[in-house]
C-alpha cells in the first residue's frame, strides 16, 4: 500500500478522500499548514504528497519549492499539485518548481488516482534502467549526477562554475545529456519528466529551454530542430582535458 500525505487546509476534503484512495491501495493522511506537513515529512516515510495551491503559512507553490530546494531526504518525493485555478502559467510555475503533476479542482478521485498511480508507477520502473555514469564531462561542461551539481569548465567561460538550475530544469538537461545527439520531442519530454500526456502544456518546454540557455551562455549546449524538439549539443569532454 502507497502512503501519500495531503495538503490541504480544506478539513472535509480528507476523510472522503481518503476513504476513496483506500480502493486502490493508497493510504491518505492529511494536514492542513506547511509545518505540519514538514514534520510529518521528517517522522515518517510518504510515497508521495498532493499539494493543495492555496495555503496558510505558505502557498503550495512555495512549498514545492521549499521541498525541491532541501537537503532532507524526501527532496525528491513526487508532488501532485491541486489548486482553484487552471491557468497555464500555473501550471507552468508547478512544472519548473519541480511538481510531477498537476490537477485543478474540482476534480474527479478517479482522475487523482490515475495520476498518482502513473506518478508512482514511472518513480517504481526508473531504477531498472542501466546504472548511468555519476559523472558526465562534456566540451565545457559536467554534470555530477549524485551531487546534482551542473558546474561550467574554466575553458567554457570566464564565469565558470556552479550552474543554478531548477530542480525541472536540471532533469530536463540530465535527460538529454544522458542521449546526446538525439531528438526529443516536446511531449515526449513532458511524458518523461511527469509521466502524463499533456497537450496542453507543450509550450513550458519551450520556456525551460529557453531560460536554461540563458543559464549555460556562452555554452551552445541545447539544438533546436524545428518541428521535432531538442537534443543536446555539446562533445564529450577530451580524455586528460
Amino acid at each position: 500500500m502507497h502512503r501519500l500525505l495531503l495538503i490541504d487546509d480544506d478539513e472535509a476534503l480528507a476523510a472522503p478522500l481518503a476513504s476513496y484512495l483506500a480502493r486502490f491501495d493508497f493510504e491518505l493522511s492529511a494536514v492542513t499548514r506547511p509545518s505540519a506537513a514538514l514534520a510529518r515529512l521528517a517522522e515518517e516515510r510518504f510515497d508521495a504528497l498532493i499539494l493543495d495551491g492555496m495555503l496558510p503559512e505558505m502557498d503550495g507553490f512555495a512549498f514545492c519549492k521549499r521541498v525541491r530546494g532541501g537537503t532532507e531526504p524526501w527532496r525528491e518525493i513526487p508532488i501532485l499539485m491541486l489548486t482553484a485555478r487552471g491557468d497555464l502559467t500555473d501550471r507552468v510555475v508547478g512544472l519548473e518548481l519541480g511538481a510531477d503533476d498537476y490537477l485543478a479542482k474540482p476534480f474527479e478521485p478517479r482522475e487523482l488516482a490515475a495520476r498518482l498511480q502513473t506518478i508512482l508507477r514511472r518513480t517504481r520502473l526508473a531504477p531498472a534502467a542501466a546504472v548511468p555514469a555519476t559523472l558526465l564531462r562534456f566540451a565545457g561542461l559536467e554534470i555530477d549526477t549524485v551531487r546534482r551539481v551542473v558546474s561550467m569548465t574554466v575553458t567554457a567561460a570566464a564565469a565558470a562554475g556552479p550552474v543554478e538550475l531548477t530542480s525541472t530544469e536540471y532533469e530536463l538537461l540530465l535527460m538529454l545529456a544522458r542521449e546526446p545527439g538525439r531528438v526529443f520531442s516536446r511531449d515526449e519530454i513532458l511524458n518523461r519528466l511527469r509521466g502524463q500526456e499533456a497537450d496542453l502544456y507543450t509550450r513550458a518546454v519551450d520556456i525551460l529551454v529557453s531560460r536554461m540557455r540563458r543559464k549555460l551562455e556562452p555554452l551552445e549546449a541545447l539544438k533546436t530542430l524545428r518541428n521535432a524538439g531538442y537534443c543536446f549539443a555539446l562533445p564529450a569532454a577530451e580524455e586528460g582535458a
